[in-house]
């Protein structure tokens, strides 16, 4: 085989430098920001029953400078949807409230539910990306975030905070069963507090996290919660193509890190892959920030025959 003179190599290197500079351009300054509505059609309402639009959102990671993806959630709004989940990781800075709370002030009009994650709590810090790749990485937290002034914002605008406690409400008609805990990734749940099955009069039932850890799942899906949402993934962040996602930074597969799947017979999960990023790892490639309309259907008659894989049908897989 011939070997490569120096101009030769030279221009491999170049070439290959210039491909880097390239993919991180892109990642940074145009995946980042190419904001993308999802939709996905999940059948878990009781024969008969009206459509519910649920619209899910998740780690905005907001500092008060990002105003394309503040203008972008303002325009949520006009979807109309009659309940807004909001599963954590709000703040990326500790003056980022106003910003966080004016980009949803048409939304927090309507019904919403919310849980907090890590960046609710304390504010990101730079982190080695190969830790990722660990499963017990020590967790290191950055400053505490203002996380009660964006709790008081969210509650008196009428959003109910479930973390830790179990709640009731109608929603168009609708009779809904919901409970939280708090944020898995900081060993901050406590699903004791909210064991139980549902309330048996609810049409449907809803469970909230924001890291989707096994652990959590099991216990909601045990006690018969019909959909439980979740964030903190980022979808992955960084995914190859024909691949996916490199890591999950938590606990579930890499074909749940976003999007509808089942988990268990019963239980319906969502993951969101989010709005934001790290501002100490501001990149997404093959993984578009993303708000989720859901559209809650009624279930058809079972034919337990005709559930395959994860029972995503193709209605649910638009979300991946």
């Amino acid at each position: 085989m011939p070997e490569l003179s120096s101009p030769a190599l030279r221009r491999a290197a170049l070439g290959a430098a210039g491909a880097a500079v390239t993919g991180i351009g892109y990642a940074s300054l145009i995946e980042r920001n190419a904001f993308v509505l999802r939709e996905a059609t999940l059948p878990v309402l009781p024969p008969g029953s009206s459509s519910l639009r649920v619209l899910h959102l998740s780690d905005l990671h907001m500092t008060p400078g990002q105003k394309l993806k503040q203008a972008w959630v303002r325009e949520l709004e006009r979807l109309e949807p009659d309940l807004v989940v909001n599963t954590g990781d709000n703040l990326a800075h500790p003056r980022a409230v106003p910003a966080v709370v004016q980009s949803l002030s048409g939304l927090l009009s309507r019904p919403g539910l919310f849980v907090f994650g890590s960046n609710d709590y304390f504010a990101p810090v730079p982190k080695n990306p190969l830790k990722y790749f660990k499963k017990n990485h020590k967790r290191v937290h950055g400053a505490p975030l203002p996380w009660q002034d964006l709790r008081a914002a969210f509650t008196e605008r009428g959003w109910l905070d479930l973390t830790h406690v179990r709640r009731d409400l109608e929603v168009a008609g609708i009779k809904i069963s919901t409970a939280g805990v708090d944020d898995p990734h900081l060993r901050r749940d406590r699903y004791d507090t909210i064991a139980g099955a549902p309330n048996p009069l609810a049409d449907l039932s809803i469970g909230l996290t924001h890291s989707p850890e096994p652990r959590v799942l099991d216990r909601f899906a045990t006690d018969g919660y019909d959909l439980v949402l979740a964030g903190h993934t980022h979808g992955g962040q960084l995914c190859l193509p024909g691949f996916g996602a490199l890591v999950t930074n938590c606990g579930i597969d890499r074909s749940r890190v976003k999007g509808a799947s089942r988990w268990g017979a019963h239980t319906r999960l969502h993951v969101s892959a989010g709005l934001g990023t790290s501002p100490w790892a501001p990149y997404r490639f093959c993984c578009r920030p993303e708000a989720t309309l859901l559209t809650l259907v009624a279930a058809p008659p079972k034919h337990p025959a005709a559930d395959t894989g994860h029972g995503v049908s193709a209605s649910e897989a638009v979300a991946r």
